[in-house]
C-alpha cells in the first residue's frame, strides 16, 4: 500500500487546551486585582480541588514538578542512599543528587518497566533511607509489596508518580501510597498547568515545612530559617490548571479509544510487546509504549520509518539514567539489564487526546 509523507507533522505528544474564551476569562480578575503569584485566589482554588480529585488531605503546588520532587525529598531531611530506578526522567535521579544523596539503583521488572520489588531489599543498606519508585507510563509499582519493605526497614517511599496523574488502584487514589508521591503538571501531560507540579501527602507536619521550603525558607516577616528555593506556582498556571481540570474526565475518555485502537491492532504480533492492563486500576492513558523484542526490524529502524513519514514517536526512556554521561564514572548500565534492554527497545507511539484515529491506523500500518 502506497502511503504519503504527511504534510504537517505528528508529534508524540500535543498539549490539551481548554477553548481560548474560557482560560481568557480566567485572566480578566488578575488583571483587575495584578495578584499574579505568591500563592493567589487560583492557587487556593486549584489546590483544594486536586486535594478532592486526587482523594488526597494534604498537598502543595509547586512552580514544576521537579522541584516538587527535589523539595519534597528536603522537607524529608533523609540522609546517605536512596533507591531508585534508572529507567526514568533524568529529574527522578537529579533530584536526588541535588539533595546530597547517594542513588542506588534498582533494575526494572520487564512487565511494567517500574522498578522490580523482588530485587529491592538486596539493595538496602544501613546507609539507606528512602525508595524513589516510579510509575511508569501510568503502569502502577507494586505498593503493596514496597509498603511491606518500607515498614521492615523504616524507610520513606517517594513516589515520581508524573506519569499518573488521577490513577487508582481497587478505587484507592494512586497518592495515598507511599509517604509523598510527586505529580507533573508539564503541558506534555495527560493533566497539565502550562508548567507545574503538585506533592500529595497525609503528614500534616510536612506542610508547613513544603510551604517554606517553596518560599525560599521563609517563615515570618523577618525570620529565614531554610535553605529554600523559589518554587512557587503563579495564577496563570493554576489557572490553566482549574480549566483542564473540568475537562479532564473526556479528555482521558478520547485517549482511551486511541489506546484500545493500538492495542486492537498491535496485539498478538510477534516481537511486539505491549504492557499488560492492570485490572485493579483506572487508568489515565498517559503513554503508548511498545516493545519490539526479537520483531521484523528493530525499534531504530521503526523510529525511523516513521520518521520518514513525518511521524515522530519517541525512545522514551533512553539512554538509562545509569549510562547518562554525567553518571557514567559512577555506576555501570550493566547492573541493570533488564533497564538497559527495555530502553534499546522501547518506543512511545503518538498519543493525545485529538489525535485523529487515522493517524493511529497509519501508525500501526507502518509497524505491521
Amino acid at each position: 500500500m502506497m502511503r504519503q509523507k504527511l504534510d504537517s507533522p505528528v508529534a508524540v505528544t500535543r498539549s490539551s487546551l481548554p477553548p481560548l474564551e474560557e482560560y481568557v476569562d480566567m485572566l480578566k480578575p488578575l488583571w483587575e486585582s495584578a495578584w499574579l503569584t505568591n500563592m493567589g485566589d487560583y492557587h487556593e482554588q486549584f489546590k483544594e480541588q486536586l486535594k478532592e480529585y486526587l482523594m488526597i488531605p494534604e498537598l502543595e503546588l509547586f512552580v514544576n514538578g521537579h522541584m516538587a520532587l527535589e523539595l519534597a525529598l528536603q522537607a524529608l531531611d533523609l540522609k546517605g542512599e536512596v533507591i531508585t530506578t534508572p529507567f526514568s526522567f533524568a529529574s527522578t535521579t537529579h533530584a536526588i543528587v541535588r539533595n546530597g544523596l547517594t542513588p542506588v539503583f534498582c533494575d526494572i521488572n520487564p512487565v511494567d518497566y517500574t522498578l522490580d520489588a523482588e530485587q529491592l531489599e538486596s539493595r538496602i543498606t544501613e546507609r539507606t533511607s528512602a525508595i524513589v519508585p516510579v510509575h511508569v507510563y501510568g503502569n502502577l509499582c507494586d505498593v503493596e509489596r514496597m509498603e511491606q519493605i518500607a515498614r521492615k526497614y523504616h524507610l520513606k517511599v517517594i513516589y515520581d508518580a508524573a506519569h499518573a496523574f488521577g490513577e487508582t488502584l481497587d478505587g484507592r487514589g494512586v497518592a495515598e501510597f507511599g509517604d509523598v508521591s510527586m505529580f507533573s503538571f508539564h503541558a506534555t501531560k495527560v493533566f497539565h498547568s502550562i508548567e507545574g507540579g503538585a506533592v500529595a501527602f497525609r503528614e500534616k507536619a510536612l506542610r508547613q515545612r513544603l510551604y517554606e521550603l517553596k518560599n525560599f525558607g521563609i517563615t515570618g516577616y523577618e525570620s529565614v530559617e531554610y535553605v529554600g528555593a523559589n518554587g512557587k506556582m503563579n495564577e496563570f498556571q493554576a489557572a490553566m490548571g482549574l480549566c483542564n481540570l473540568r475537562h479532564l474526565k473526556g479528555e482521558i475518555a478520547k485517549r482511551e479509544k486511541l489506546v484500545r485502537r493500538y492495542r486492537e491492532r498491535l496485539s498478538g504480533t510477534e516481537g511486539i510487546r505491549l504492557c499488560p492492563e492492570n485490572p485493579r486500576a483506572r487508568m489515565n492513558y498517559a503513554y503508548m509504549p511498545v516493545v519490539f523484542d526479537g520483531y521484523k526490524k528493530d525499534r531504530d529502524e521503526i523510529f525511523k520509518e516513521l520518521a520518514e513519514y513525518n511521524i515522530h514517536a519517541r525512545k522514551y526512556f533512553y539512554p538509562c539514567i545509569n549510562s547518562y554521561a554525567c553518571y557514567r564514572e559512577q555506576y555501570d548500565e550493566r547492573e541493570t539489564p533488564v533497564a538497559a534492554q527495555i530502553s534499546r527497545q522501547v518506543l512511545t507511539l503518538p498519543l493525545y487526546a485529538d489525535l485523529e484515529p487515522e493517524i493511529v491506523d497509519m501508525v500501526c500500518d507502518i509497524i505491521l
